[in-house]
């Protein structure tokens, strides 16, 4: 790498550790947004899936569950950091000076994307501790390691999506959009309940989400059962749209703010 080059990435890296500090600061002053995101799913655990002694004493079916679970702690956090969190902070005043910095857009992306990860994984560890101690789930550490991973890219398009609410609409307007997106995927995407208990028209449906796409690709990492054949390319296409659409709700917010 030449001096220019690292003269270069050393600022970017830096205001990028900027922007995650403060963003991470600002979300743990708000207990109940950390709080509600590894509450909703654990309780769900222990309500839906432990007292189900056929669930929770079969290990390969207390590992779908977690493993469903875990993927909805990830989506929720992931459109509510993205959808919910970029909305308010384009109301705030100080938003649009920082849009206009010659710093660009990129640190505080990548803050935010980082920042968002990290409160996903703070939504897993209770998931995974009821898992332990309380049901049949059972992983090795190397169906652990690529759970997590396999979660982490996920989580993508899901990020994408966010901030494709996030930058389109107002915050008032964001979280109910946000709720109305986040259940219904997750009920279709069998986060909730099994696929195997849909009937066929719901399960082709279920097949052609995001929700159930990444479902079904983070059991096969924690479990080693088959996904369906098309999961990835159906993520990955979604993933591609998303990618579009976020990139059109930022082009179109700069246009309002700075046109």
């Amino acid at each position: 790498m030449s001096a220019t080059d690292r003269t270069r990435t050393q600022p970017f890296l830096a205001l990028s550790w900027l922007h995650l500090k403060y963003q991470f600061l600002e979300t743990v002053r708000i207990p109940i947004a950390v709080l509600g995101n590894m509450l909703f799913p654990s309780l769900t655990m222990f309500f839906f899936v432990v007292p189900q002694t056929g669930v929770a004493n079969n290990p390969l079916f207390a590992t779908t569950a977690v493993a469903g679970l875990s993927l909805f702690a990830v989506c929720s956090a992931s459109l509510f950091t993205y959808g919910l969190g970029v909305a308010e902070d384009r109301q705030l005043p100080f938003y649009p000076f920082l849009r206009s910095l010659p710093a660009g857009p990129g640190p505080q992306m990548v803050a935010r994307v980082l920042n968002g990860g990290i409160f996903s994984l703070f939504g897993l560890l209770p998931l995974i501790i009821i898992g332990w101690l309380f049901t049949s789930a059972t992983v090795t550490l190397g169906q652990l390691l690529a759970g997590i991973g396999t979660i982490l890219a996920v989580s993508v398009p899901f990020v994408l999506l966010g901030m494709t609410i996030g930058y389109s609409l107002s915050a008032k307007a964001a979280l109910p959009v946000v709720q109305i997106v986040l259940f219904p995927m997750a009920f279709a995407g069998g986060l909730f309940l099994p696929p195997q208990m849909f009937p066929g028209w719901l399960d082709a449906i279920s097949q052609a989400t995001p929700t159930r796409a990444g479902r079904d690709l983070l059991v096969q990492a924690t479990t080693g059962a088959e996904a369906y054949a098309l999961a990835l390319p159906v993520l990955a296409g979604w993933t591609l749209l998303f990618v579009v659409l976020a990139t059109v709700a930022y082009r179109n917010d700069e246009g309002r703010r700075f046109r």
